[in-house]
């Protein structure tokens, strides 16, 4: 029997040391569901590099209320660092980071419209 399972969309996201994977899929069922892959170079004294990986599954029923999870989750940073209590848009310095701290084209969290994400 064949597999029917195929990588639908894959997005892939450079935040200095880590890359962020982005890769919805579908089952033999055809339903949809989305991984999320954090990978972290390390690269040891003799050169050679190896990644350490994390990856979540998130499915179909579970979409909305991840999304107002991580919406609430945003929101609340937001509220904690305009109490003036948490660092302002100074995220921590990386390697390769830019003048500002940050990799150069980089995006917090602040500057994304994550109602734009409710629409697709």
């Amino acid at each position: 029997m064949a597999d029917d399972r195929e990588d639908v969309y894959s997005k892939a996201v450079r935040a200095g040391k880590r890359t962020y994977f982005f890769d919805v899929k579908s089952t033999r069922g055809r339903d949809l569901y989305l991984t999320i892959t954090e990978s972290k170079k390390h690269t040891h004294e003799d050169g050679t590099a190896t990644y350490e990986k994390h990856k979540i599954f998130l499915y179909k029923e579970d979409f909305e209320k991840f999304l107002d999870g991580f919406k609430d989750a945003v929101a609340e940073i937001d509220r904690l660092k305009a109490g003036g209590e948490y660092m302002r848009d100074e995220p921590r310095r990386e390697e390769g980071a830019g003048e500002g701290g940050t990799p150069s084209g980089s995006t917090s969290f602040t500057d994304v419209d994550f109602d734009d994400l409710d629409k697709k």
